[in-house]
């Protein structure tokens, strides 16, 4: 008779996270595929799809969070809690002004959850798979002072945000992939 035992430490954390990062890159693509026909417009459905994207990065954090206890310490992953929080409240006030105000408030959040992104990541480099993520918080955190600037465009639109979100998506992707090894526990 054979018995299974939950996943623990680093193998359960790296096996949620990598669940974690294939959810997080459907719903990356899904929402840029339905974001895409509203992207010089900002409507209702744009409106509650912009607020909709930070908070789906709250649930996210909070799956994280409770995955990570045995591998290290939450607290950044609850400051980015707080950060998507306040950027999903943002983005709702700011698309009563339109888009160059939405904008502004999603560079923000970019950066500052793309630096906290790549400072976990880095701090889970022994963990396998954060290469990556690396990348997309250092990316996040420049593409979000592009958002900032490009709200002072002539006739800004929201292309960047949906672009935004793709790249973002293959980088949770491709850091599932190389969590597989880290998952099985090799």
């Amino acid at each position: 008779m054979s018995t299974l035992t939950a996943p623990t430490g680093t193998t359960g954390t790296a096996s949620v996270l990598r669940r974690l990062y294939f959810v997080r890159f459907a719903f990356a693509l899904a929402w840029a595929l339905v974001m895409f026909p509203m992207a010089s417009r900002l409507g209702p459905v744009a409106s509650v799809l912009l607020v909709l994207y930070p908070l789906f990065d709250v649930g996210a954090a909070v799956v994280d969070a409770k995955s990570s206890r045995t591998t290290g310490s939450p607290a950044l992953l609850y400051v980015n809690m707080a950060i998507s929080l306040v950027a999903a409240l943002g983005v709702a006030l700011a698309s009563t002004s339109g888009i160059p105000a939405v904008l502004r408030v999603w560079g923000a959040w970019a950066i500052a959850s793309g630096a906290v992104q790549l400072t976990v990541a880095v701090r889970r480099r022994a963990l396998g798979g954060q290469w990556p993520m690396i990348l997309s918080g250092a990316i996040s955190a420049l593409a979000g002072a592009s958002f900032v600037a490009s709200a002072g465009a002539d006739e800004p639109t929201l292309t960047g945000a949906i672009g935004y979100a793709v790249p973002g998506g293959a980088f949770f992707l491709v850091s599932a992939l190389r969590l597989g090894r880290a998952a099985k526990g090799d």
